[in-house]
């Protein structure tokens, strides 16, 4: 059995919204000898756990030649809007987070998806995220950790009018959303983040899917240590 004294976690996507929030999580908890940030942009922080990797993720298996880690967090994820195309959304959201996958090798891989994520959709995001997942689950990795939120409730700069809309209208909506429609519900970034962890913790092998309900028990089982 592997002691958190020789554990690396590698993360993927440390400044987006739930990445930013795990980076802090894992700093904070002590899961892992050394976390591994690997970011386009130098991070404005240090922490003697704390080793930041700058790449440009067209390249991310060269640059990161040589690096190992025992868990690999994957949080990259972008918009249309943001993206510029479909083309430039989907070389982000699917072909890095491969990239990602491959250059890791790690024994779990822990990824945030989305609700619906279907290869077969008509919708290009969901049906990009289906691709994504099911790209992943060909590699045949030991451990794959799937998490599929609604929308992700929290504050990023520049603030996007679609997310503060959601931040104003989830909190009525979540009570209505039962039953099946319980998997739509609006969920704090932070709370994903703590369920990524949770997921690490759990020991579980093979592929495995997280909504919302069972995001939440992750969530409590990352939090053991902390506080939601």
């Amino acid at each position: 059995m592997i002691d958190a004294q020789s554990k690396v976690a590698l993360l993927a996507g440390a400044t987006g919204l739930v990445g930013a929030n795990l980076l802090d999580i894992l700093l904070e908890a002590g899961d892992f000898s050394r976390v591994v940030a690997v970011t386009r942009r130098p991070l404005a922080r240090e922490h003697p756990r704390l080793a930041n990797r700058t790449v440009q993720f067209d390249r991310i298996g060269a640059q990161l030649a040589g690096v190992t880690c025992h868990t690999a967090f994957c949080c990259l994820g972008t918009t249309i809007r943001a993206a510029g195309s479909e083309e430039a959304f989907r070389r982000v959201d699917v072909d890095y987070v491969l990239a990602v996958s491959r250059v890791a090798q790690a024994q779990r891989f822990i990824v945030v998806s989305s609700v619906g994520a279907n290869a077969r959709s008509g919708n290009f995001y969901l049906r990009a995220k289906g691709e994504m997942e099911q790209a992943l689950m060909a590699t045949n990795p030991a451990a794959l950790d799937i998490l599929q939120p609604g929308v992700l409730l929290g504050w990023r700069q520049p603030i996007r009018p679609l997310e503060l809309a959601a931040a104003s209208l989830m909190p009525l909506m979540n009570p209505l959303l039962v039953g099946p429609y319980a998997i739509y519900r609006g969920i704090p970034a932070r709370k994903v983040a703590f369920a990524m962890l949770g997921a690490a913790r759990s020991g579980r092998r093979g592929t495995n899917r997280y909504g919302y309900t069972d995001i939440v028990a992750l969530a409590q089982k990352g939090a053991a240590r902390g506080a939601l």
